[in-house]
């Protein structure tokens, strides 16, 4: 009984010491023959444990570093843009978001594109579409593109076939002129456009129409570019659905409504 015993017990000691320990096998069926079982079993799942903490632990500092690219890569401040005022604030519900928004400038055509992106759900899948769709527009603004729906049309047709089907990312994207000083607007199912009006101190929200980016391969006979007319003291807002589909303690939404009337009380 004794030698057995000493074994498991110099073990044990082994194990609540942090020192290297060992498996013991049983020779007996009797009580020691339990401890013994006992004591395998328990250092096999406090090394399963352990291994999943390590792991957690790499997959937390990776989602770091992940997270810290995806902030890298929005805008750090709002571009001095010719007749314009723009705040822009974002805030990731976990780690890494499926929210972007971007000032793109034009020069050649004296234009700047401004536009809200979101990724269905959350986590690296979004994150990693959002990246993909800020490369794209970004490109094609460089390459010429000088509309806002010529630049929603390709930027699907290069971002759908490199995506998973339950994948998809809506937008709204905005093009200013500086010269006419007009704001146009090209829709790919996104949440409304609010604009208030200095004169009448009125808010109106503008379905942005289109469809989602990642949807179909062609939308070049969906997506319009249109018009918002502003006069000066006018106020646009973009938003993504974690404005309106915040919940409060009893589940319910903020919603749209209230959203326009923060608008129009503080516009």
């Amino acid at each position: 009984m004794v030698v057995p015993l000493n074994r498991v017990a110099r073990e044990i000691r082994h194990l609540l010491t942090g020192k290297n320990y060992h498996r013991v096998d049983p020779t007996t069926i009797d009580e020691i023959g339990v401890v013994t079982h006992f004591f395998n079993e328990i250092t096999q799942d406090l090394e399963k444990i352990s291994y999943d903490i390590r792991e957690r632990r790499r997959m937390s500092s990776e989602l770091d570093i992940a997270s810290q690219i995806q902030k890298d890569v929005l805008p750090k401040e709002a571009p001095e843009i010719p007749g314009l005022d723009i705040v822009a604030r974002t805030r990731t519900a976990s780690e890494i978001g499926g929210d972007t928004f971007d000032f793109i400038p034009a020069p050649e055509t004296h234009q700047t594109f401004i536009y809200i992106g979101d990724v269905t759900g959350h986590g690296v899948p979004a994150g990693l579409v959002m990246m993909m769709v800020d490369t794209l527009v970004t490109t094609l603004v460089a390459r010429g593109v000088d509309n806002g729906r010529d630049l929603i049309v390709y930027t699907n047709a290069l971002l759908t076939p490199r995506i998973s089907s339950r994948l998809f990312m809506t937008t709204v994207m905005l093009r200013w002129d500086h010269a006419a000083q007009k704001l146009y607007y090209t829709g790919a199912g996104h949440e409304h456009i609010l604009v208030y009006h200095h004169k009448t101190e009125t808010v109106d929200a503008i379905q942005s129409g289109g469809i989602a980016l990642g949807m179909i391969p062609d939308m070049s006979k969906i997506a319009q570019e249109k018009e918002i007319p502003l006069e000066i003291g006018d106020t646009i807002v973009l938003y993504t659905d974690g404005i309106t589909e915040a919940k409060n303690q009893t589940g319910e939404m903020y919603g749209l409504q209230r959203l326009k009337e923060a608008v129009q009380k503080n516009g």
